[in-house]
């Protein structure tokens, strides 16, 4: 197989991966609202669901025999880490609306204004807690192509 079909295997691995991301959050959602911890909801449970995806779809890179030392390190990063990075294009953004979208029309948190319809400065702070899992993923996974050359 060729590093083409590796990646080709990664994406489906994520488009496989987005409905069970949003069930896990529907869950954490539910046992936060039964046990009455509306309060920051949106931020504990986004942040709790990808980062569990970060490891796991690090594992999944690790996993997958890709040939590395098929690819240029180019200022400290390797191609094949911008081509598998490249797959993720929409991932978070398509999460985030469901999210949004499902605090939205939740009747249970209707009474809980900054949680019902989280603000544009709220969802903000949750994208730059986002941005730092990404960060650390992206670097996880360019330190294994690198040190796999």
């Amino acid at each position: 197989m060729q590093n083409t079909d590796y990646i080709a295997e990664f994406s489906c691995y994520l488009a496989e991966v987005k409905p069970v991301l949003k069930q896990q959050y529907e869950k954490r959602l539910t046992d936060d609202l039964s046990r009455q911890q509306w309060q920051d909801c949106f931020q504990r449970n986004v942040t709790a669901v990808l980062e569990a995806f970060y490891d796991d779809a690090f594992s999944q890179v690790k996993s997958i025999p890709f040939k590395a030392q098929e690819y240029q390190v180019v200022n400290g990063m390797s191609d094949l880490t911008r081509q598998v990075l490249a797959t993720f294009q929409g991932f978070i953004d398509d999460f985030l609306l469901f999210v949004v979208d499902k605090h939205r029309t939740s009747c249970a948190l209707s009474n809980f204004p900054d949680e019902h319809k989280p603000d544009k400065d709220y969802v903000n702070d949750v994208k730059r807690v986002i941005a730092e899992l990404w960060k650390a993923f992206a670097l996880n996974v360019n330190s294994h192509f690198v040190e796999c050359q």
